[in-house]
């Protein structure tokens, strides 16, 4: 579903030619209406200010959003496994769907790098691709509701995310109670860690769709 590349573009650095996809990506989203409608608006209204914010000032937006530390960091495992062994052995495994699913990574990007992911999940049929999603959208809402806290105009992207999950899935908002990474030099290796995502494809395999 395009749905999930339109999303994972919109969630790069935005690139000067990005402006001229806006009007596209928006036909997109609203054709497929995979989106719930209050995400679908929210979405199309950010794609309305993407428009007329001077390049200069997006690309200074998305670097407060996403590089000035790891509480809204877009790499999925920060969250969960921070910088120790595990998530190594998680990289791998999500390395091994990809190929699996006969994507090949062409870039130096690590695989839990969510913009990626997304892109992994257009290769998908919707049902499989939701199945897929339903694992990593609480991390999607966190980092929605904490880039909402910090009005960072990107929050409506990672919302819409967390919602393409299958329905009746729906983010745990106990992870709010947890504390955001302190994100000062001196306590990285402090990180908090939560459950971690089991990627179980065995369980998807026997319920996804054969493409």
């Amino acid at each position: 579903m395009l749905t999930f590349q339109v999303l994972s573009t919109l969630l790069r650095y935005p690139v000067p030619e990005l402006n001229a996809e806006l009007a596209a990506a928006e036909q997109i989203l609203r054709r497929e209406a995979i989106l719930p409608l209050a995400h679908l608006e929210a979405v199309s209204a950010y794609l309305a200010g993407l428009k007329v914010t001077p390049q200069l000032e997006a690309e200074s937006a998305y670097i407060d959003a996403f590089d000035k530390g790891r509480s809204t960091s877009l790499h999925l495992f920060e969250h969960i496994h921070g910088d120790n062994r595990a998530r190594g052995e998680a990289l791998h495994r999500l390395l091994l769907r990809y190929r699996a699913h006969g994507l090949e990574l062409a870039s130096r990007e690590l695989p839990d790098f969510l913009p990626l992911f997304l892109e992994f999940l257009s290769t998908r049929p919707l049902a499989e691709a939701r199945k897929h999603m339903a694992e990593v959208t609480d991390i999607a809402a966190l980092i929605g509701r904490r880039l909402r806290a910090r009005s960072a105009p990107h929050a409506p992207l990672l919302e819409a995310i967390a919602a393409l999950a299958p329905p009746g899935v729906s983010a745990d908002q106990q992870l709010d109670e947890v504390p955001p990474r302190d994100d000062t030099p001196g306590a990285l290796d402090a990180a908090w860690e939560e459950a971690p995502v089991t990627f179980n494809d065995a369980a998807i395999a026997q319920t996804a769709p054969h493409s």
